[in-house]
């Protein structure tokens, strides 16, 4: 039963998104805080992570913005005295962070009980040696390895176990700093980057070409045990599950080996001693029914966000409640309302994961796949057969693909080679060698994916053959249709198939297909996603769309008492967890406004596709074609597309044709602020200024506007989500050399040139209008000049260095902008202000990725004030006064270089970081310390490299370099900025480029760990000043030192921590700032 003793409990966050850990710990956060609140018990979060859901007002009762560190857990766990701390929830960073505070006996201290799995448990699963110890024990296999402290103990170990080895980084998440070695001389290179994040090293044996299997497995205090959900890669061993498509349930498993491998798993969970959710990784050799456990994670991972997603078992909130000391059998499943969640849930479909990568964000990355996670987000798709969910995950990715078929041809020297080095794109090099012949035996010689997963890929091969050479106005056509939907073909594939979008365009002709299939009747139906697979009725509305089937099970009641909130789609680099939590705004503000809500969106980390959180959930496809089945179903009131980032936007014109009553701002006020062209001219009328810029299709046209604006100039091309192939150019070189790839990006819309200014600050407006009339508004500033893309920059709220009649002229060009859109809703405009000259560079009539910040410090819901706006409710402007705040928030961004290697961590217009943080403090240089620290930097304690680029950058950084000597740190300086800080009375050792003669050398220095922070500003972004710093930056971060590419983050950074110790910091609470 129930821990009665347990009244307050300590949760701890995951912090910002990153690789490897990302939006689904948002997700088990909420649902363990979900349970806990259910119980009476009061919660306490740490989580600087500002932009998720767990962190609202309603989810926990203390929520505190700061660093998840032990040094803050603990400063935390001393004011609040918890009763219990919840390890589990916040990804590795939550559990490393344990660990080291009951290893230093703080739990015993202050009298926290560790609750759900022991923490000699997690202990047992994160140390190598002692889990192969536990397991062997009791006759388990593992991956023969040796667990080392130093390079020479590895290389000897690989030498006893035989190449190809792999290393990993023990404590680490999503593989970081591991990966395979043929030889000795990857061995060391891969062994010191291992070595410098974590101080032990594992050297494992390779069983590269193995199937890799995973269970989801539920223990209580009672011993009772179940497996949830079990799921195989579509991919073989050698690719890290983060980065593989994984399918569920397993498809290719016998009997024997399924059962064989799920009483192995709770076998193993109740030897270790877990309480709660883990997840059991295994390697099962496809010849024989040998295995090996690859590893055993003794907290909620990404598996069980998909694992409870996939059954609609909701793992985390069950993980919580068993914490407690409940047993399974006191639990109800919360599917049907009636059974205990003491069941195993039976599927009768299949959910396909299929991550998606930005590796093209990064220049000199390198796109092979292999144990180290670079996948920024993931897709779900559900279907009743494989063929029909890999096509729907395929389109779900948003990379610009319609499905395994009917794509823009690859282009690749070798498909060999493709095949057997797998990158991001491999699946559709198999669907390249499909079309070339290739059969399924010689694929699978080349990739060791499963002959049955290859088959399947066939089938739509051979579909997809049928339909070139079919004639379509034959009276058989009907049933080839019939059969292609049901393999997961969109409109559009049949269209180009059968060569339509070469008469009329791919909209016109996908429209075509679509108004042919319905007179025939061919349309989709609707289907619950039902745990126990129709055994017992299933009460929930969490639904999916199929052509693999005769009846919905839905009864539409056709009464416009529903309101449908489009979805942000898969986490990518640009579009991650605010507007998920904009999502979950909105339908909360629905639902208490009395009418249904419906949400529809296809990606398991999040916490808007939770069947709870609205009326119905649809997880599927945010295609045009898709929202317009469910539409036509559901009849709604009307459809939200202003707080899913760019997707719905995009969709708005296209749903407004077909007479979807769009809520809020008119689609066609949307386009003229999307529209460069529309929205320049719109400017120009009502006397706003903006950047010189032209719309230029030739080479010559945009040299000659060059010629006239002069050097650098930003080339972009039109409809973009956080500037995707946008690039500052500072010389004719770059501009070629960028023109090429903007050209690739979009052929019917021209490049917009315009020109760049320099050392202007950037300043941004989220606001809430109602018929053009601003009603809420927040104006926040960035610390780095203009150049970095807002969602990279270091954001403060409220200003704190604008001046005064810059914020008046700032409100007075967003009421004119406002009222000429007639916007109702939320929008945000950015600004670039240089003495009190203030120019537009763009408007979205969307909620933005500051929302969720501007929210929390401001304590007003601007999402909820928006959602009531296009309600057509009554709304009050609040008090003036609520605007005059004694406190800062600072929200800094998080990168994740370490996991591309070889990506020049450089920061530009274009946008690389993967998550965010927002801290608050009494003023700039409180606030930013927190958000620095909770984004991975620590403070420096010994020696600072300095290479400050161009003069004004040098002075820029004249003051700090003073604040570090005159706090006794040593400055390392290159050649340039050495002869500055002498000539200015700063002394500095000189080092030495790796393209110059001399010592000491830079990189030596970073080798041998004499420098703990490094501030490298590129001059310009012309390829031979990137190449000279390029391997001090990429060599500070693949030996985990902290690094700064800007001037004036830098100072600011270095000013913080001079001017104030982490101890001065205050411990408050987000209640406790007034």
């Amino acid at each position: 039963m129930k821990n009665e003793q347990i009244q307050k409990v300590l949760l701890l966050g995951s912090g910002a998104l990153k690789i490897g850990e990302a939006g689904e710990f948002d997700y088990s956060g909420s649902q363990a805080l979900k349970a806990l609140k259910e119980e009476g018990i009061r919660t306490v979060l740490i989580n600087p992570n500002i932009a998720t859901v767990q962190t609202s007002k309603e989810v926990a009762d203390e929520i505190y913005f700061l660093p998840v560190t032990p040094y803050f857990v603990e400063r935390v766990i001393e004011k609040e005295r918890p009763d219990g701390i919840l390890l589990a929830f916040g990804g590795q960073t939550a559990l490393n962070c344990g660990v080291s505070l009951y290893r230093s006996g703080v739990f015993e201290r202050y009298g926290v009980q560790v609750l759900g799995t022991p923490v000699q448990a997690i202990m047992d699963t994160e140390d190598r040696e002692l889990f192969v110890h536990r397991l062997d024990e009791i006759g388990v296999k593992t991956i023969r390895s040796e667990a080392v402290e130093t390079l020479e103990d590895a290389r000897r170990a690989a030498r006893e176990l035989g190449y190809p080895v792999i290393i990993r980084a023990a404590y680490a998440l999503g593989g970081l700093g591991s990966g395979f070695c043929d030889n000795e001389t990857e061995l060391d290179a891969l062994a010191e980057k291992a070595f410098s994040f974590s101080p032990q090293v594992l050297v494992e044996k390779s069983l590269k070409g193995w199937k890799e299997i995973e269970y989801e497995v539920v223990r209580d205090c009672f011993d009772n045990c179940i497996t949830v959900c079990n799921m195989e890669n579509f991919d073989p061993l050698g690719i890290h599950t983060g980065e593989s498509i994984v399918v569920a349930p397993s498809q290719t498993l016998t009997n024997n080996e399924y059962h064989k491998l799920r009483e192995l798993a709770i076998r193993i969970i109740r030897h270790i001693g877990i309480v709660g959710e883990c997840n059991v990784q295994y390697a099962l050799d496809p010849e024989s029914e040998d295995y090996r456990v690859i590893e055993v994670n003794a907290r909620l991972s990404r598996s069980s966000a998909l694992a409870s997603k996939a059954t609609g078992y909701p793992l985390a909130f069950v993980a919580a409640k068993l914490a407690l000391g409940y047993g399974l059998f006191d639990l109800k499943n919360a599917v049907t309302k009636t059974t205990p969640a003491f069941f195993e849930p039976a599927l009768d479909y299949v959910v396909c994961k299929i991550p998606r990568w930005d590796l093209g964000k990064f220049q000199g990355v390198d796109r092979m796949l292999g144990s180290s996670m670079k996948s920024v987000g993931e897709v779900m798709a559900i279907g009743r057969t494989f063929e029909e969910a890999i096509q729907k995950g395929l389109r779900m990715i948003g990379q610009g693909m319609h499905g395994f078929v009917e794509n823009k041809e690859l282009v690749i020297a070798d498909v060999d080679k493709a095949l057997r080095e797998p990158t991001d794109k491999r699946i559709f090099i198999i669907s390249k060698a499909m079309r070339a012949g290739y059969t399924v035996d010689q694929l699978h010689e080349l990739t060791r994916i499963d002959k049955w997963f290859l088959q399947k890929l066939q089938n739509i091969m051979d579909t997809s053959i049928e339909l070139h050479d079919c004639v379509w106005s034959s009276s058989s056509f009907g049933s080839l249709l019939r059969k292609a939907k049901r393999q997961g073909f969109s409109d559009f594939q049949i269209a180009r198939a059968i060569g339509l979008d070469t008469v009329m365009s791919g909209e016109n002709a996908a429209q075509k297909i679509r108004e042919l299939r319905k007179r025939v009747g061919i349309l989709p139906v609707v289907k619950q996603i039902d745990t126990l697979a129709a055994e017992y009725p299933a009460q929930t509305n969490y639904l999916y769309l199929t052509y693999n089937g005769t009846e919905s099970d839905v009864d539409y009641l056709g009464d416009k008492k529903s309101v449908v909130v489009l979805g942000s789609g898969a986490y990518r680099i640009g579009s991650s967890v605010e507007f998920d939590w904009c999502g979950v705004q909105a339908l909360n503000t629905i639902r208490k406004e009395g009418w249904r809500s419906v949400m529809i969106n296809y990606n398991p980390e999040t916490v808007s596709t939770d069947y709870d959180i609205c009326d119905r959930l649809y997880f599927d496809e945010l295609t045009f074609e898709r929202v317009l089945d469910i539409l036509e179903l559901e009849n709604p009131y009307g459809v939200i597309v202003s707080t899913g980032g760019q997707i719905p936007n995009n969709l708005a014109l296209r749903l407004d044709a077909q007479g979807v009553s769009i809520l809020g701002t008119s689609a066609e006020s949307i386009d003229r602020a999307e529209d460069r062209d529309k929205f320049s001219a719109m400017l120009d009328t009502i006397g706003v200024d903006q950047p010189e810029w032209r719309a230029l299709t030739s080479l010559e046209d945009i040299q000659a506007f060059v010629q006239e604006v002069g050097f650098p100039v930003l080339v972009r091309p039109s409809y973009v989500l956080s500037g995707a192939a946008m690039n500052v150019c500072s010389n004719n070189e770059e501009l070629e050399r960028f023109l090429a790839l903007a050209a690739n990006v979009s052929k019917q819309h021209p490049v917009v040139v315009s020109r760049f200014i320099e050392h202007a600050k950037e300043v941004e407006m989220d606001a809430v209008a109602r018929e053009g009339e601003i009603i809420a508004y927040a104006i926040s500033e960035h610390i780095e000049y203009a150049g970095v893309h807002s969602g990279d920059a270091t954001i403060q709220f409220p200003p704190q260095k604008l001046y005064v009649e810059t914020m008046r002229r700032i409100k007075r060009i967003s009421r004119r902008i406002a009222k000429e859109l007639n916007i109702s809703g939320p929008f945000n405009i950015q600004f670039l202000a240089r003495d009190n000259d203030i120019k537009v560079i763009e408007c979205n009539l969307r909620a933005s990725r500051s929302f969720p910040f501007v929210s929390k410090v401001l304590k007003l819901n601007l999402i909820e004030l928006a959602t009531r706006v296009v309600l057509g409710m009554e709304v009050q402007k609040p008090d003036k006064s609520l605007f005059d705040l004694d406190y800062v928030g600072i929200k800094a961004s998080q990168f994740s270089f370490n996991r591309l290697q070889n990506a020049d961590p450089v920061l530009g217009v274009d946008m690389a970081s993967t998550g965010e943080v927002g801290c608050l403090g009494q003023d700039t240089s409180c606030a930013l310390l927190k958000a620095m620290l909770s984004v991975g930097y620590r403070i420096p304690q010994k020696g600072i490299l300095l290479s400050t680029g161009a003069p004004k950058q040098k002075v820029d950084m004249l003051e700090a370099a003073r604040m570090l000597q005159q706090q006794g740190f040593t400055l390392y300086a290159t050649g340039g900025t050495s002869a500055f800080l002498e000539e200015n009375g700063v002394k500095s050792v000189r080092v030495y480029w790796p393209s110059e003669e001399g010592t000491p050398q830079a990189l030596d220095l970073l080798h041998r760990k004499e420098i703990d922070m490094v501030v490298n500003i590129p001059k310009n972004l012309s390829s031979s000043e990137l190449d000279n710093g390029y391997k001090i930056r990429r060599s500070s971060i693949d030996l985990n030192i902290p690094l700064i590419t800007n001037a004036r983050l830098a100072s600011a950074f270095i000013g913080a921590f001079c001017s104030m110790k982490v101890e001065d910091l205050a411990i408050q609470s987000w209640n406790e700032y007034q």
